[in-house]
């Protein structure tokens, strides 16, 4: 195997280092989006007489949420949402410490 010299190793670093920033966002929009969507089935399969009390305060930041089957679905849109926007900023962000792409 041929040895690197400094210049390449850093590329081959920063390759390596980089991350895809989309690939993020989608899987810590799908983790948020099933997170709330499974919490809120949960809620409604026990039922009670006050179901998803704290769960239902998220219709405060997620307009139209609420406790009920439907409402767990527009809550993992929501989820996603929040989540692909997180994870993409936390991709983005890190690539720019990591340096610039060669």
């Amino acid at each position: 195997m041929p040895e690197l010299n400094q210049e390449e190793v850093q590329q081959v670093r920063r390759a390596v280092l980089r991350l895809n920033a989309q690939a993020w966002g989608i899987s810590f929009g799908l983790l948020f989006g099933l997170g709330i969507l499974v919490a809120t089935l949960v809620l409604v399969a026990r039922g009670g007489a006050n179901v998803g009390e704290h769960l239902g305060l998220l219709a405060v930041y997620f307009p139209g949420y609420r406790v009920t089957v439907l409402g767990g679905f527009l809550g993992f849109v929501y989820g996603f949402v929040l989540g692909y926007i997180l994870g993409r900023v936390v991709g983005s962000v890190y690539n720019r410490v990591v340096g610039p792409q060669s």
